[in-house]
């Protein structure tokens, strides 16, 4: 497996994962499959560039199947720029078990760490998703708070539990 930053060139793939993630786990995204079906190549590799605030990570496996994703956005405030955010994870339903969110969790960790001045990472997940929660504590993340009916999908409501790592 190989973790790796994406970039525009990798648009298509980063592309086919979005879309089955928002298809297959649509309460766990604040985004949707069809808003997000009508995105063109172009737009979705502009959101792909590498910055010193953003990036996004992609698990590859062997033959160079993208299995995996994971999204860091730093604060843009003066005032909050010691935060970061976790975004969009998500691993393919054949990668699980195999380490791959970890893998990735661990390299957008380490990567966060080497940024001046970031003391923090967020992210949220839905208070039911006990695997994800599961990984997020393993590594450090330590739930602070629940937001009730965070997100609603098809006229049913999902609370958030929203996480922190800091160091």
């Amino acid at each position: 497996m190989e973790i790796r930053l994406l970039n525009g060139s990798d648009a298509r793939s980063y592309q086919q994962v979005r879309l089955s993630a928002l298809k297959n786990k649509p309460e766990a995204f604040g985004s949707t499959f069809e808003r997000e079906t009508a995105f063109p190549l172009e737009f979705v590799a502009s959101r792909l560039k590498p910055s010193e605030d953003q990036f996004v990570l992609g698990a590859f496996q062997d033959g160079g199947v993208l299995a995996g994703i994971v999204t860091f956005k730093r604060e843009e405030s003066p005032k909050m720029r010691h935060r970061g955010n976790v975004f969009a994870m998500y691993v393919a339903p054949e990668a699980r078990g195999g380490g791959v969110g970890k893998a990735l969790l661990e390299e957008l960790i380490r990567r966060a760490r080497e940024a001046d001045g970031l003391e923090q990472i967020h992210l949220a997940v839905v208070s039911d998703n006990g695997p994800a929660k599961k990984l997020y504590t393993s590594l450090g993340f330590e739930i602070y708070g629940t937001e009730p009916h965070a997100l609603k999908v098809g006229g049913k409501y999902y609370d958030e539990d929203l996480m922190v790592l800091r160091w």
